[in-house]
């Protein structure tokens, strides 16, 4: 049984990501608006309805905006920490499930996810790693200033990847944000670097690891080429899989992870 994952779109103004296992669909994050995301599934033949959960990496509106209105339209459960809820201003038990950190999430006999903490701007974020029935993992990470130990333990058992490459170091300290900004974006609780995302796919490096999605590009501070050349100077020589990157404008493909033997497989859509 393969896991499929289906980045809908990533960036600043919006992220959500369908993840698939047999009968069994959750997505991560839900940062567009309601009609926005509807369209997108709908290019991919997902009915919304069909969805089992939402799960909400952090309380920021790029990844949380339409998530209660999708659960109830949708009757998906909503999971999220006890902090996001408080943020977002969701009941427990009745509007939402809560989790804790490092505290395994069972979808389905198809699909379990498990989330880990991450440090982000004033903000309880936790990047996802994926199990379905067959034991393929997946990982999803955004919004994050460095890597800890225990993401990386957890990221060296994955098939696959998905990853911020959020700026390039360069254009962001020459760039037109005033100095403050530049200074959070780029502190432990900002986001990673080119740089810093290429070193941490080489610290975890190891031949289960098959595919790759950068993730999360600024718009005005990268671009696909410097986060892929970056990402590929580091782990090249190590890597035999492929390297996609995840815009704004998704979904433009699937990553089947377990559909072919030692190999995941990437769908054009």
């Amino acid at each position: 049984m393969a896991l499929e994952i289906t980045p809908l779109g990533s960036g600043s103004r919006g992220n959500s990501t369908l993840l698939k296992s047999g009968s069994t669909m959750v997505l991560i994050d839900c940062g567009f608006s309601l009609k926005q995301l509807e369209l997108r599934l709908s290019r991919i033949n997902v009915n919304p309805l069909e969805i089992d959960g939402i799960f909400i990496t952090h309380h920021h509106l790029d990844h949380a905006k339409s998530a209660r209105r999708a659960s109830e339209k949708w009757d998906a459960i909503l999971h999220c920490s006890p902090e996001t809820a408080i943020r977002m201003g969701w009941a427990p038990i009745s509007e939402c499930r809560t989790f804790g950190n490092v505290e395994r999430i069972q979808i389905s006999d198809e699909m379990s996810l498990l989330p880990i903490p991450i440090p982000h701007d004033d903000s309880d974020n936790v990047a996802v790693i994926a199990t379905n029935g067959d034991g393929h993992r997946a990982a999803i990470v955004t919004d994050l200033g460095e890597a800890t130990h225990e993401l990386k333990r957890h990221l060296s058992g994955c098939s696959h990847i998905s990853i911020e490459a959020n700026y390039d170091d360069e254009r962001l300290m020459t760039g037109p944000y005033p100095h403050s900004l530049k200074r959070r974006i780029s502190g432990r609780g900002g986001h990673l670097s080119n740089l810093q995302t290429a070193e941490i796919l080489q610290d975890i490096m190891n031949p289960k690891l098959q595919s790759i999605v950068l993730c999360h590009l600024s718009e005005k501070n990268n671009a696909p080429h410097l986060a892929e050349s970056e990402v590929l100077m580091h782990i090249g020589e190590d890597y035999s899989g492929t390297i996609s990157i995840s815009t704004q404008d998704g979904p433009e493909f699937t990553i089947r992870v377990g559909e072919l033997k030692n190999k995941d497989v990437r769908i054009r859509l």
